[in-house]
């Protein structure tokens, strides 16, 4: 008879908590999964999936517009029924949600759909009282948004999480932040004709990504009707009628039917019990973890975004698949996280893989930039007036690509290939011999042939 109840418990069944149980379970291990939400985590549920539909929507606008270019004639001025998109959006997770349960079923996993806290190295607590023992422990429970306790009135504000549930659509919504998810629902709302404004401490949205990228992101978005407020934030979000006034530090008075906060998550470390199992986390909460995602109590691991690593879902599935794989499956696997790439959902989209100028001046004594920005051939006959960046960072010694960056329509996707390259140590004349497809977007990628900036030091 086994010393524990379960060979590996796991708490949160998200993205990377799901695949760790199943892959264990497939290994033989006796496997038990505790959620207290819905099945498939924040990106399936209020996150990347839902997100990306309303993307989808929201670009509906600019296509009809674009159609009269092409011949078409829109007989009558389109027009969007919120309440539809939202049901949409339910059908599709709840599919997906149950899939996710499905899929654990089959694999051998014992999905618990109740609260579940630490109560020592090897146990676990459940909703229902029940303890549970378990010989390893996988903490998986994300992120959840932020809010600022300090912010008068932050109360009165949504989240992202909010956001995907309103009845009803408002006339105008103030986004407070500058990140993947301020940005991305500032497009959303104005796409579906919400008068929008994105308010930012900073002086640059997206930190992090490329300043070129950064700035042409930002006046696309202006160029569009968005307005930007930078270098500035509130200080309070007061009733004013109906509505809401956001007063900021800078002065301003932003009235809006919503707010949206929008500033940042943190992992969802509290409550837990984490200290009477004894485990260390950082300043932010998150756990901290070694190459293995193991924590300081040996019995007790962490993936995905708890851990405040790479807050994306493929790293924390490929986190939650390593694990099994060293723990149940006989392989030592550690996650490389470097070279991973990165999408923003903004209008217009971006992409990023690798160094930017900045991280690859930091590192590198020679440095060559390829750039180039054009008209996509889209917008010739729709008269849009938006245009497509590109842009290479190159080692200027041996010649690897360091980094690629793209601006526009589609560039998620092609950063996802170029970032098999970049992943291989691809060099720009590797780059320059690849043949063109013609016509694309994605042929400039291996047709700039003259670097824009040589950095030497």
């Amino acid at each position: 008879m086994t010393e524990f109840d379960v060979d590996l418990f796991v708490i949160g069944a998200g993205s990377g908590g799901v695949r760790a149980g199943r892959i264990a379970a497939q290994h033989g291990a006796k496997v038990m999964v505790a959620e207290a939400d819905r099945v498939g985590g924040t990106c399936v549920i209020r996150g990347c999936v839902p997100k990306k539909l309303f993307v989808y929507a929201s670009r509906y606008a600019e296509e009809f517009e674009d159609a009269a270019g092409y011949g078409w004639t829109i007989p009558e001025a389109p027009r969007f029924d919120w309440p539809t998109l939202v049901a949409g959006k339910d059908r599709q997770i709840d599919a997906l949600n149950a899939a996710y349960i499905r899929n654990l079923g089959r694999s051998g996993a014992e999905l618990v759909q109740t609260r579940a806290t630490l109560e020592g190295p090897h146990a676990v607590r459940l909703g229902d009282g029940r303890l549970v023992t378990a010989k390893v422990i996988l903490v998986a429970t994300g992120s959840t948004a932020y809010r600022d306790p300090a912010l008068k009135g932050h109360e009165l504000a949504i989240t992202s999480n909010e956001a995907f549930h309103l009845p009803k659509l408002p006339e105008k919504i103030v986004i407070v932040g500058g990140g993947y998810i301020a940005v991305e629902f500032a497009g959303i709302f104005h796409g579906l004709g919400v008068e929008t404004t994105l308010l930012h401490r900073g002086d640059k949205l997206l930190r992090g990504f490329d300043d070129d990228l950064r700035t042409g992101l930002a006046e696309a978005l202006e160029k569009k009707g968005i307005r930007l407020v930078l270098g500035d934030q509130p200080v309070a979000i007061e009733k004013d009628g109906d509505g809401l006034v956001v007063r900021t530090k800078g002065g301003l008075s932003l009235e809006a039917g919503e707010v949206m906060l929008a500033t940042g998550r943190k992992p969802n470390t509290e409550g837990l019990g984490l200290d009477r199992a004894g485990v260390e986390t950082d300043g932010a909460g998150a756990i901290t973890v070694d190459e293995h995602s193991q924590s300081n109590v040996p019995s007790i691991y962490a993936v995905g975004d708890v851990t405040n690593r790479i807050n994306l879902t493929p790293v924390a599935i490929r986190e939650g698949h390593a694990f099994a794989d060293t723990l149940f499956g006989g392989r030592d696997v550690v996650v490389d996280h470097l070279g991973v790439p990165k999408a923003v959902f903004s209008q217009p989209e971006l992409g990023s893989v690798g160094l930017t100028e900045a991280e690859a001046l930091d590192e590198f004594p020679a440095v060559d930039i390829y750039k180039t920005s054009f008209k996509p051939l889209k917008n010739g006959l729709s008269g849009r007036d938006e245009r497509m960046m590109m842009k290479l960072v190159v080692d200027g010694t041996s010649g690897r690509v360091l980094g690629c960056h793209i601006l526009g329509h589609d560039a998620a996707e092609m950063i996802q290939m170029v970032a098999i390259a970049v992943k291989l140590g691809a060099t720009k004349a590797q780059f320059d011999a690849t043949m063109a497809l013609h016509p694309t977007a994605a042929e400039e990628l291996v047709t700039m042939r003259e670097p824009s900036v040589r950095h030497r030091r």
